[in-house]
């Protein structure tokens, strides 16, 4: 869904998910994450697969990365707003990825280096600790989310012509469901639900509307940590 022909803040809120519990602040730590995903306690299917397909070009596999850098107030997403130059997705907020080239030994390789191309954060200052099942999008993209935690003193350099901004939302504001809104409408003839997650960034003083495949793949990684969370915490 490109905002070239679609403004999803035009479109009204149809409910929030308030009613689902938030993922406590114990969970939410590092060395918490890498344990969860290093054993997984049951298995589980993601909530959104996908998005209904809205061009007609060939599939394309891809991997992006989940950075969740490590700071003494807990961890951070870290996001970027796409440059409005791009043919696909422009002006969103995405997370740093791209194609699976055919020299790419993985979709982690793919996904750490893109997120080198793209912004600058240099695999020295990653590790990955697991991915999330494969979404796909409504521009036929074939997503692998990488998750992984990024060092306190990282440096970024966003590459202009792909990126417009970089910034940080902390994980519990998004791991928490009452940030999670949902969106229903008729476009294109087809009728379109989403997630979105705005957040207003104090910093830069500018709301940070998360939308799309990006909240997607977010709320699935809330799934994620939600499965058989009372056995993992021991209650």
């Amino acid at each position: 869904m490109s905002t070239t022909f679609f403004d999803p803040r035009s479109v009204p809120v149809s409910s929030v998910d308030a009613h689902l519990p938030a993922i406590p602040a114990s969970v939410l730590q590092a060395s918490a994450l890498t344990q969860r995903f290093a054993q997984p306690l049951a298995d589980w299917k993601p909530e959104i697969h996908g998005e209904p397909r809205f061009t007609n070009r060939a599939p394309a596999e891809a991997a992006v990365l989940i950075p969740l850098v490590v700071r003494a107030q807990g961890l951070q997403v870290l996001l970027t707003e796409r440059s409005r130059n791009l043919s696909s997705h422009s002006g969103q907020i995405s997370f740093p990825g791209g194609k699976i080239d055919p020299e790419d030994a993985s979709p982690i390789h793919a996904a750490l280096r893109e997120a080198e191309e793209e912004i600058g954060l240099h695999a020295n200052h990653i590790t990955v600790i697991g991915s999330l099942p494969i979404y796909v999008t409504g521009s036929a993209f074939i997503v692998t989310p990488v998750v992984a935690l990024v060092a306190e003193q990282y440096h970024v350099t966003p590459n202009p012509h792909e990126v417009a901004d970089v910034f940080e939302v902390p994980l519990d504001f998004l791991m928490n469901p009452a940030h999670h809104r949902r969106h229903t409408t008729l476009w294109d003839g087809k009728q379109r639900e989403w997630l979105s997650m705005p957040y207003y960034d104090p910093l830069q003083q500018t709301e940070r509307y998360i939308w799309g495949a990006t909240a997607g793949m977010l709320r699935n990684f809330y799934r994620f940590l939600s499965v058989d969370l009372d056995v993992y915490l021991g209650l």
